[in-house]
C-alpha cells in the first residue's frame, strides 16, 4: 500500500508511507469518536429492544464509514498521481541534502520574489555583455587601426605608381 517505496527508504519513511500513517491514525480517532457508547446514547430506545441488532448496526456502519474514506482518499490519491509526487519529492529532498546553498523561498510579496530572482540573473547578464562589448571594441579599434594601415599603404603604393609613371614619361 505504500507504493513500493518502503524498502528502498529504510532510513526513514518516505512521504507516502507518512500520508499513509496519518491517514489510518485519522481513521482510527474517528472510530474512537464515534464510540459504540456514543452511538447507543444516540438510539438509546432502539438498544433496549436489540441490543445484538444495534451491535450489529454499530459495526456495519463503521466499516462502511471506513471503506468509504479509504475509498475517497485512494481516489484522491489516484486523481491527484500522489504516490508519484510523494516519490518525486523524496527525490528532490535527498538530492537537496548535498546542496551547500540554502533553497530559494518565497517571501510572499510578488515583486520582491521577481526582483530577488532576476536581479542577480540581470546583474550578471550586464557584466557578461559589458565583457563582450569590450571585446568587440576591441576588435574594432584592430579592424579600424588594420583598415588605417591599408590606406597608409594604398597612399604609399600611389605615390610610388605616381613616381614611377612621371620617371617612365
Amino acid at each position: 500500500e505504500d507504493g513500493g517505496a518502503g524498502p528502498a527508504l529504510s532510513a526513514a519513511p518516505g512521504r507516502s508511507q507518512v500520508f499513509t500513517t496519518v491517514v489510518d491514525t485519522f481513521l482510527e480517532k474517528l472510530v474512537a469518536a464515534g464510540s459504540y457508547q456514543r452511538f447507543v446514547s444516540c438510539y438509546r430506545c432502539f438498544y433496549k429492544l436489540q441490543p445484538q441488532l444495534t451491535r450489529s448496526i454499530y459495526d456495519q456502519f463503521i466499516s462502511q464509514l471506513q471503506a468509504s474514506i479509504k475509498e475517497e482518499i485512494q481516489e484522491v490519491k489516484n486523481e491527484g498521481n500522489l504516490e508519484t509526487l510523494f516519490s518525486s519529492l523524496d527525490k528532490i529532498v535527498e538530492e537537496a541534502k548535498d546542496r551547500e546553498e540554502p533553497a530559494w523561498r518565497p517571501s510572499g510579496i510578488p515583486e520582491e520574489d521577481v526582483r530577488s530572482t532576476l536581479v542577480p540573473y540581470l546583474l550578471k547578464h550586464r557584466s557578461y555583455l559589458r565583457q563582450v562589448l569590450r571585446d568587440k571594441e576591441e576588435e574594432n579599434r584592430k579592424v579600424a587601426e588594420s583598415v588605417l594601415m591599408g590606406r597608409e599603404r594604398i597612399a604609399e603604393l600611389q605615390q610610388l605608381i605616381q613616381a614611377r609613371q612621371q620617371a617612365w614619361q
